[in-house]
């Protein structure tokens, strides 16, 4: 089984690196020898392959192009299970492309599985980097995008790379290829294969049925002819044998159900006649399975949302439950249970595949069965499942911030977050305006508020967008819905860095409120602090410091000192005063935030803990050393007795103060905390964690600052076989590391190990991240020294020379680089 969580080393050993979650291969899996793509043996590296509905010549063409159920994404499950077993690829990556969104976010995930995550990128931005990765990685790879929408959904961020090999399903007619091939879209001058699957062939759809079909010997009678009724459709064949086999049917009585059947089936766009047949028989059958009657309403709700797979526990919370029951239901032991009965009954008849192991992606329905589902929906049952689906969506969301949490749970929250914005997305096309009558259904904000904790900032925009656009038609420009998705519009144009953009419908908010509540209202007032906070974003301190001013003192005299609005603009403020050059201010509005926070909420109350850790990062930069490192120590003490030793939170504490120690020159102080960090992450996370190899980075430059080469070096030199073995040569960490072993060897004064290690260096940054990147220029400056102190002149000359032109190319004659490399090659030439 090849499913695992995004970013995990896979545990049996086999050493691929895995993204992504794979979709189980299904038990009524055919091998398709003579109809089907070799796909492993014919996918090259540096090629991309698509997958769409098609026809061959011969008997097998008798499938249209614009129906599904030919099996596309097994075949790529299939392919990816090769890549796995064979370990004929590195790095295996599966995404979900059925939005330009999920694809956006399946290659964030990819990005931070393969490279280091950057602090604050938003996911657009982590998208692109991991695209430039595949580019440039000499690490075999092999990426599934599974199910694309639309070409457009690529544009910018096309994969390719010469280690790389490219599997694409999709719908779309090789046409849609053919076109953006001649118009210069995304795939234009790459070297794409489009290869058609068709239906079973004649002696495959036999095979299938007979080995499907074995509980007496006249079952398969009339086998070969069922397979033709079907024109071999996968789809349609595992649902009719698993309903023949529940039913203790033959393939003889079968056909004449579903020859009374088909002429009456009415069209469905993208479902074909055999697979609406087969399918209506399927429910017919789990209906009639124990618990008998709930079949058909689970079919339904699971119709309404994302195909590509649906959280089991949005099917199980207490609004699915009650659906399917057709009564109130807190979701105990009992009625889950009987919800779980009735999905297994639809998987026994084909219409559903179950994956346990992904509770992202539990339950799957294939798309032209869902089609089906949705047409033979009765218009007056469509209310109570759309506000049941919705319902069940807000009931299973998480709270929070998924891109502020930390790596051990972030990419399953993030797997997680992204399927159920699927299925809210799914929710909308089909949900006839319910979701806004007679307003806003709580779902459509907690979906926008996603895209913007996931950080997917343009597609929040759209997204806010749209909603202030829809309930601004619907409800008017002052209802409640409206000026919420107002307020998240400007909040989502401040993520993505559109200052002016956020500002301007902040002002305009602010404005309104005004007028219509009132200055002193408390939304008002909240308003007002938006508004200081994009201008604190847009680089206009004197403003914010302004607007905080006003926005603590109202605040304060309205809604008193412990209202979350007051103590957050206090901070806000103070951290205003440090951001604009005014230390004192800063460091006298985080003391009186802290004092009042301690009185008013407590020691261990978040807001006092975030208090007192930057009053000691404010103490820190004004210089003020013994008093950052007292704060440093009280907030260890207290994240200790609140949290434990063990805490996340209290090792990151203890930390922050080895580096407070080290920055004020206790160093032997600061290497006793970095060995207790060290060792605590060892022991909690294990020594392979990144979280671990880090700390072991960190305590090595503790002992490079305190002259303690001999217990550096071999720490250095574990910390980049760590990353290697762990993360791969092409990670950014494993750069950073090597030069950071470079340098230490360097000030050891073993320049015969240190110039090799800049060398290489070097030449992984210039390929993974460019000449012009600033981690280039520096290691191509660090080469420089190390050559010069070898007294290796001629290579130092060379080397400045090519920084220069670099420098003066990517940084500008007038940087501070530029001038520092172009002083050094002279005295080098004078030399």
């Amino acid at each position: 089984m090849v499913t695992q969580q995004a970013g995990t080393v896979a545990s049996s050993g086999s050493g691929v690196l895995l993204s992504g979650t794979v979709p189980p291969l299904a038990d009524t899996y055919y091998p398709r020898e003579q109809s089907g793509p070799d796909l492993a043996s014919s996918v090259r590296a540096g090629e991309t392959v698509v997958l769409i509905h098609g026809e061959e010549t011969g008997e097998a063409s008798r499938v249209p192009a614009a129906q599904g159920g030919t099996g596309k994404t097994q075949l790529a499950v299939e392919f990816t299970h090769a890549m796995w077993n064979t370990r004929a690829v590195e790095i295996l990556i599966w995404v979900n492309a059925a939005s330009r969104e999920s694809v956006i976010t399946g290659f964030a995930q990819a990005a931070n599985t393969v490279d280091a995550a950057q602090p604050d990128e938003g996911a657009e931005t982590a998208a692109a980097r991991f695209v430039s990765w595949l580019a440039h990685t000499r690490r075999p790879w092999a990426l599934v995008i599974d199910d694309l929408a639309e070409l457009s959904d690529l544009e910018d961020l096309w994969p390719s790379g010469a280690s790389g090999r490219v599997l694409i399903t999709t719908r779309l007619p090789a046409s849609a290829f053919e076109d953006a091939a001649a118009e210069g879209g995304p795939a234009a001058g790459l070297d794409v294969r489009v290869v058609p699957v068709p239906g079973l062939n004649r002696r495959e759809a036999l095979d299938y049925v007979t080995s499907r079909l074995t509980d007496y010997p006249d079952q398969r009678i009339e086998a070969l002819d069922l397979g033709e009724d079907l024109a071999g459709l996968p789809l349609a064949l595992a649902q009719a044998t698993a309903a023949m086999s529940a039913r203790r049917q033959g393939c003889r009585e079968y056909r004449a159900l579903l020859a009374e059947r088909m002429p009456h089936m009415p069209a469905v766009p993208g479902t074909s006649a055999a697979v609406l047949a087969t399918w209506s028989i399927a429910a017919e059958c789990a209906h009639e399975l124990p618990p008998a009657g709930l079949a058909w309403p689970t079919l339904v709700l699971t119709a309404m949302l994302d195909h590509h797979g649906v959280p089991g526990a949005v099917l199980t919370s207490p609004a699915a439950s009650g659906y399917i029951a057709g009564r109130p239901s807190t979701a105990n032991t009992a009625d889950q249970n009987m919800v779980r009965a009735a999905i297994n009954n639809l998987a026994q008849a084909g219409l559903v595949t179950i994956d346990p192991v992904s509770p992202a992606r539990t339950v799957q329905m294939h798309a032209s069965v869902q089609a089906a589902v949705r047409a033979y929906l009765p218009a007056a049952d469509l209310e109570q499942v759309v506000l049941a689906a919705a319902d069940a969506l807000l009931e299973t969301w998480p709270d929070g911030d998924v891109a502020a949490q930390r790596i051990e749970g972030q990419l399953a929250q993030a797997q997680l977050e992204q399927a159920l914005r699927d299925c809210a997305a799914t929710l909308r096309t089909s949900d006839g305006g319910l979701l806004w009558k007679p307003e806003a259904h709580p779902l459509l904000f907690r979906a926008g508020l996603s895209l913007e904790h996931s950080r997917l900032s343009e597609a929040a925009i759209t997204y806010w967008k749209s909603m202030v656009a829809t309930s601004t038609r619907l409800l008017g420009p002052a209802h409640a819905n409206a000026v919420v998705a107002r307020d998240r519009l400007a909040a989502a144009y401040e993520a993505a860095g559109k200052s002016a953009d956020a500002i301007a419908v902040f002002q305009t908010a602010l404005t309104e409120r005004e007028q219509h509540q009132g200055a002193e209202h408390p939304e008002t007032i909240a308003a007002r602090a938006h508004l200081a906070h994009a201008y604190q974003s847009a680089g206009r301190p004197a403003d914010a410091i302004g607007l905080y001013e006003r926005t603590v003192a109202d605040s304060a005299r309205l809604l008193g000192a412990a209202h979350p609005v007051t103590l957050d603009a206090r901070a806000s403020l103070a951290e205003t005063y440090q951001a604009s050059g005014e230390p004192r201010e800063a460091i006298a509005a985080y003391e009186a935030l802290l004092g009042d926070a301690e009185h008013l909420l407590g020691l261990g109350h978040p807001t006092t803990l975030g208090a007192r850790a930057s009053l000691g990062a404010a103490y820190a930069a004004s210089g003020r050393a013994k008093d950052a490192i007292g704060q440093y120590q009280r907030a260890l003490s207290d994240q200790e007795r609140m949290r434990g030793p063990d805490h996340p939170d209290t090792i990151a504490a203890r930390a922050s103060l080895a580096s407070a120690y080290r920055s004020a020159g206790k160093q032997k102080d600061a290497i006793g905390q970095y060995e207790r960090v060290l060792a605590d992450r060892e022991r909690i996370s294990g020594a392979d964690h990144p979280d671990t190899i880090a700390a072991r980075a960190n305590l090595a430059y503790a002992f490079r600052g305190a002259g303690r080469l001999r217990e550096a070096v071999p720490l250095y030199e574990r910390t980049l076989a760590d990353r290697m073995r762990v993360q791969g040569s092409d990670h950014r960490d494993t750069l950073t590391a090597r030069s950071n072993l470079a340098a230490c060897y360097q000030q050891a004064r073993r320049l015969t190990d240190a110039i090799p290690q800049y060398e290489k260096a070097l030449a992984d940054s210039e390929r993974m991240l460019g000449p012009g990147d600033m981690e280039t220029l520096t290691t191509r400056c660090n080469l420089a020294t190390a050559y010069y102190t070898a007294g290796r002149l001629t290579e130092v000359v060379a080397v400045l020379q090519r920084a220069l032109t670099d420098c003066e190319r990517y940084l500008g004659p007038d940087h501070q680089m530029t001038q520092t490399v172009r002083e050094n090659l002279d005295a080098a030439t004078q030399a």
